[in-house]
């Protein structure tokens, strides 16, 4: 089952270029993520990684600034994500 979700993420990358997939909100893209979790700790893992960023990259996120100038990340789960955490090209609109 392991190889087989390997396999998934592989042909998703070989069939869709980078240009034409869904922008992810985290720094670390969802199917790397997922491709690293499933590498790393099995496949039980992998598939509680897949389904924590399909339920929490989409539409729902918002970002928000403290006193300091640090961005910070609402998921829809209400989970707060560190600037370090967030999406390069959330940060590079944000000081532009």
């Amino acid at each position: 089952m392991k190889n087989l979700l390997l396999l998934s993420i592989r042909i998703y990358w070989r069939l869709i270029p980078a240009s034409k997939r869904r922008k992810c909100i985290f720094r670390t893209s969802c199917s790397k993520y997922v491709y690293e979790k499933t590498t790393a700790d099995g496949f039980i893992s992998g598939i509680k990684a897949l389904k924590y960023r399909f339920q929490n990259c989409r539409s729902g996120a918002c970002i928000i600034e403290n006193p300091a100038g640090e961005s910070h990340i609402v998921l829809p789960n209400q989970q707060i994500l560190n600037e370090s955490e967030i999406s390069e090209r959330f940060i590079k609109n944000k000081n532009q």
